[in-house]
């Protein structure tokens, strides 16, 4: 293996340092418009005493043109804000202040405070843990520098403590909109725990840690590889397990089952970073997580999938909800590749379902930065965040699988949906279909999971021999679901003011019980797994994502029947 022939899978990670805007004089800053953004956090708890601290400091000051403007950054990607930060700098504003980055909008509200940076408005981000260190990671990735103000508060902080911290930190406040540009800097300088040498690449440094080997060690068998998980380390890549070296001979086999150019966009402005995640950066991590060529199509596919808005993936890769990237293949060319859908299915020992499933969250936290216990929220993360992948089990399915209700049989599709790890649902003494749904109910409707208060997708993995007793007794997918969505629910008691703040259709206000999804169609139904009484109930993130389905198919949109589809020839 020549040394620094081993590619860099944090594609082109680099810092993009802005121009921070010109800021304006004491005098200035009290006869212009200022604009306060409530990216709606402030709602939450007693966090609405920041703006109004605020506000009394500014007007005892004479600052009293103070405009709100409250809107979500929930759902958005980078180009959305640019655009919504473009007309507010049509206002006018002589300065901005936005908050709050305390949770998984951090991101995104750090992406709109730095675009309205760039279109000339003098901006303050006000942060929070624990979403304070994420939003300055962004920043760093996406504008070098940027002046963040920090508030130590939390959930349970009165309006009082909050008041006492915009007390202290007023100071910076109003240094942050109005220092001159030879002094600025200092306001708005950042220390992150990533990067901070981005083109100290992985390939030359191990080429740099080998430098003077004796040619015993030389011929080593496994050479470098202590090296390479070392220095893999300290540069924060990978997932903490041994990975395969990327190289470039390893590469051009990879691309053998690539039908697209290296450099198409995958996902725009990605995650902290903001890089693009291209093909080529796929490829890499697909390299490293151990996948075989032919795995690559899948990994694209669920890439394609995840970039459609509707999974909200600025917001997943980051969120401190401790759930993993699923994906579930559905159809023959699963099968065609191994991809695990019996016994054991989504645990270890499947080298298809560990590795596709590994090379999405490598590529999330090579490309994107999104790395543990530094630029991501997860509060306890989980295994899911290592691989999540199986197949379903159409050989002992009694229904269609979901590739046929959504496509046909001989279509493969990928379905990716941010979820929790799967909860066991055993039930061996259930002989009939009415003990059984009971149980399945019990077990997917406690007061732990996002379902209780965000409704949104719900999947019920079913073992063969649990879905044979619930078709045996007449039961089908489509009255499956139906009757879990008439049951899966919480007593609206036990729900307020509990879990998070409830996002829920406008019909649900008042219902009770408050359904844990939104319709039938919320129930997804599938059946791997081996024989026994072991189900599992997985449970959607729901917070502005959903599931997305996508078939397998080719640059020219003709759907794959078969993965050597795929092969150049």
């Amino acid at each position: 293996m020549i040394l620094d022939d081993v590619l860099d899978p944090r594609g082109q990670v680099s810092i993009n340092t802005i121009r921070l805007a010109k800021r304006p004089s004491p005098d200035q800053l009290a006869s212009g418009n200022i604009l306060f953004y409530d990216n709606t956090k402030l709602d939450f708890c007693n966090y609405a005493e920041i703006f109004a601290s605020i506000k009394r400091h500014f007007e005892a000051r004479g600052i009293k043109n103070l405009v709100t403007c409250r809107q979500t950054v929930r759902g958005c990607m980078t180009h959305d804000l640019r655009e919504r930060a473009r007309k507010l700098a049509e206002g006018g504003y002589v300065a901005a202040i936005v908050a709050l980055a305390d949770m998984g909008t951090s991101p995104m509200t750090t992406v709109l405070a730095i675009e309205l940076e760039k279109a000339g408005i003098p901006t303050l981000l006000i942060s929070a843990p624990p979403g304070d260190g994420l939003a300055k990671h962004v920043a760093y990735y996406r504008a070098g520098h940027f002046c963040i103000c920090d508030l130590d508060i939390y959930q349970a902080s009165t309006a009082a403590e909050i008041a006492a911290e915009v007390d202290s930190n007023i100071g910076y406040i109003i240094d942050a909109l109005t220092l001159p540009d030879d002094r600025i800097e200092q306001c708005a300088r950042l220390h992150p725990l990533l990067d901070q040498e981005p083109e100290l690449s992985l390939g030359r440094q191990l080429a740099d840690a080998a430098t003077g080997l004796d040619a015993s060690q030389a011929a080593a068998p496994g050479l470098y590889m202590d090296e390479l998980m070392g220095i893999g380390e300290a540069l924060s890549i990978g997932d903490g397990l041994p990975f395969i070296p990327p190289t470039a001979e390893r590469l051009s086999r990879m691309e053998a089952f690539c039908p697209y150019c290296p450099e198409d966009v995958l996902i725009p402005e990605a995650g902290p970073s903001g890089r693009d995640i291209t093909v080529r950066d796929v490829m890499i991590n697909a390299i490293m997580a151990g996948c075989e060529p032919r795995h690559l199509p899948v990994v694209l596919a669920a890439f394609q999938a995840m970039r459609r808005p509707e999974f909200n993936f600025q917001q997943a890769v980051t969120t401190s909800y401790n759930g993993g990237k699923l994906v579930l293949v559905s159809g023959p060319i699963a099968d065609e590749l191994n991809i695990h859908s019996g016994q054991g299915c989504l645990g270890p020992g499947f080298r298809a379902n560990a590795t596709i499933g590994r090379a999405i969250n490598l590529t999330i936290l090579n490309v994107c930065r999104a790395y543990p216990g530094k630029a991501d929220l997860g509060c306890l993360a989980s295994p899911a965040e290592f691989t999540y992948c199986f197949a379903e089990n159409r050989a002992l399915s009694p229904w269609p699988g979901l590739n046929e209700e959504y496509f046909d049989a001989q279509t493969t599709s990928v379905y990716v949906l941010k979820a929790e790890p799967p909860t066991d649902v055993v039930d061996f003494l259930s002989d009939t279909a009415d003990g059984l749904l009971e149980t399945i109910i019990d077990s997917a409707s406690h007061l732990g999971r996002m379902n209780a208060y965000i409704p949104g997708r719900i999947m019920v993995v079913l073992t063969p021999d649990h879905a044979r007793i619930l078709q045996r007794d007449g039961w089908t997918k489509a009255s499956l679901r139906q009757f879990l969505f008439g049951n899966i629910n919480n007593p609206r008691r036990k729900v307020e003011r509990r879990g998070l703040v409830p996002v829920r259709p406008e019909g649900f206000l008042n219902m009770d019980p408050v359904p844990a999804t939104r319709h039938p169609q919320d129930i997804d139904l599938v059946v791997a797994g081996g024989r026994g009484g072991h189900s599992a109930i997985i449970a959607s993130w729901g917070l502005y994502s959903d599931a997305v389905m996508h078939p397998l198919h080719l640059p020219d949109g003709r759907r794959a029947t078969s993965i050597i589809d795929f092969k150049k020839q």
